[in-house]
């Protein structure tokens, strides 16, 4: 069967809000002015205010603002940095871009955040920083880990690339740590018309610092200045810094369909063989970016959803040590990694888009209930 309900679906958002977009377009177009330029600054102070920090560096993708997080906090080769078992391969791909070692520690039960206990077990004499990620919209406990870092020395990093206005007693995600990272990607909360990103902080000299490394190392990013570090072709573009602009005004809405939707889905699924998210007491603290259920036939629930008109996808289906690119240097918590491999071999990503209705939501629910549990197709 063709597909009718999709993970994200574009082409839905409404004509006014379209319209807007190529308004947008229109004005960018005609301004010549395309890199770096007003529309930028203005994007950058509206979304470091949005997030309650000072500072808003736009960078070229979620990856990159990770990478320059690193290193302008400081990070250098021989470093080991901590990432989670379960998280895109851009975290720990930035972490190795930026000369760092990444070391994996384990996920929590019912969050699949990053597990406390397990960053403790990976602590060396070499570890200098956290990558803290904020998967699938949610907020971890900040609290403690501002604590765990401070405690250790630690820099600590937000990955909040999938927590577009999360927060916790009115703190967003990027506001915790020394920087924050977000991705613009089309299919993020807040998302773009092609890629983007942005580093957040409080701290001047961090912000100084990573606008050289997204500018090849020049000093004021004027053509002539100084190279005063290697760094990289990495710049948040006019055109996507005015849809996003644009689309800011529309993300608190977006983010209360998500929560609307994910409710849905907690009030409605009731298979014994699909275990749904633990949700945090706080709403606030979790736009779900993603909604992920786990399953010990996952595969085949996704082929029954797929057959009934559903899309539906994996995040994510190997822990990132596991990923070929790592090898075998990928140093991991030495109790290993049972809950994120328990993870990916069952997490499956429901369709969560602002776009959906209620009525396909409800087909969502219906066909996962209606689900026998047992029929593997092939």
């Amino acid at each position: 069967m063709s597909l009718k309900i999709w993970m994200n679906d574009f082409t839905r958002e409404p004509a006014d809000r379209q319209q807007a977009l190529l308004a947008d377009l229109k004005r960018v177009l005609h301004s010549g002015r395309y890199v770096l330029d007003w529309r930028v600054k203005c994007f950058e102070a509206l979304w470091a205010g949005a997030c309650g920090t000072r500072f808003g560096i736009g960078v070229g993708n979620g990856m990159d603002a990770i990478e320059i997080a690193l290193r302008a906090s400081g990070i250098v080769p021989g470093d080991e940095v901590i990432v989670p078992a379960i998280t895109a391969f851009a975290t720990l791909l930035a972490v190795l871009r930026s000369g760092a070692t990444p070391v994996v520690a384990d996920i929590e039960p019912g969050t699949a955040l990053l597990d406390r206990e397990s960053a403790r077990r990976v602590l060396s004499a070499r570890t200098k920083a956290v990558v803290l990620v904020h998967l699938y919209g949610r907020l971890a406990d900040m609290d403690a880990w501002v604590a765990f870092c401070n405690h250790h020395g630690l820099i600590l990093i937000e990955d909040a690339a999938q927590a577009h206005w999360a927060s916790v007693q009115g703190r967003a995600a990027g506001s915790f740590g020394l920087a924050g990272a977000f991705s613009f990607y089309p299919t993020k909360n807040l998302g773009a018309i092609g890629d983007g990103g942005m580093v957040v902080t409080n701290d001047e000299a961090i912000a100084a610092t990573a606008r050289q490394w997204r500018d090849y190392g020049r000093d004021s990013g004027r053509l002539g200045s100084p190279h005063l570090v290697p760094g990289l072709n990495s710049r948040l573009d006019e055109l996507q810094a005015a849809f996003l602009t644009t689309r800011l005004a529309w993300l608190q809405e977006c983010n209360d369909t998500r929560r609307k939707i994910a409710r849905a889905y907690q009030e409605g699924i009731r298979h014994p063989l699909v275990a749904l998210p633990a949700l945090p007491a706080d709403e606030a603290s979790h736009v779900h970016h993603l909604f992920v259920v786990n399953s010990p036939v996952r595969d085949a629930l996704r082929i029954c959803l797929e057959e009934r008109g559903i899309q539906t996808a994996l995040h994510y289906p190997l822990p990132v040590h596991r990923q070929p690119a790592c090898g075998a240097t990928v140093r991991i918590d030495p109790a290993g990694l049972a809950r994120a491999e328990a993870h990916a071999q069952t997490c499956l990503s429901l369709p969560c888009h602002p776009f959906l209705t209620p009525e396909e939501v409800e087909t969502v629910v219906e066909a996962i209930n209606d689900f026998s549990g047992w029929e593997v197709r092939v």
